[in-house]
């Protein structure tokens, strides 16, 4: 999958939220931990697991609800119940080194939580973090 130069996203989970929730608006989880970022769906395109693909917003906080453009700095690389399950991280402005750390380590212990929501919720398929893709456009 080639990355983009910007995308358009609206977005579903505002910065410090706790309800994840499904492109319909329905609540698909309450996560135990706030989100660091606003959280969305990028407008116009199907995932593999038949949803829109996922993007989250780095240093910028829109409201739920809101559809904004910003540059691709990269991507987060995931695996959700054995299904490619990849986040577009796009922002205002160039993601820094320490930035970056965050997301990886969100995005480490939310694989964690997911498996243990897949105990509850019995889904198949291994769930894990595969790292982060950081684009061309990214200094630092």
């Amino acid at each position: 999958m080639e990355m983009p130069q910007s995308l358009s996203v609206r977005i579903e989970i505002p910065k410090g939220g706790f309800l994840k929730r499904r492109p319909d608006g329905s609540i698909d989880f309450m996560s135990p931990f706030p989100s660091p970022f606003a959280y969305g769906s990028v407008i116009d395109t199907l995932a593999p697991d038949g949803d829109p693909e996922d993007a989250l917003v780095i240093g910028a906080s829109p409201e739920v609800g809101a559809t904004v453009s910003y540059p691709v700095w990269g991507r987060v690389r995931f695996v959700d119940g054995g299904i490619a399950d990849d986040k577009w991280v796009i922002g205002p402005t160039t993601i820094s080194d320490s930035q970056w750390r965050g997301v990886e380590r969100f995005f480490k212990f939310y694989a964690v939580a997911k498996r243990g929501l897949y105990i509850l919720r019995p889904r198949s398929g291994p769930t894990h973090f595969k790292g982060v893709e950081r684009s061309h456009q990214t200094s630092g």
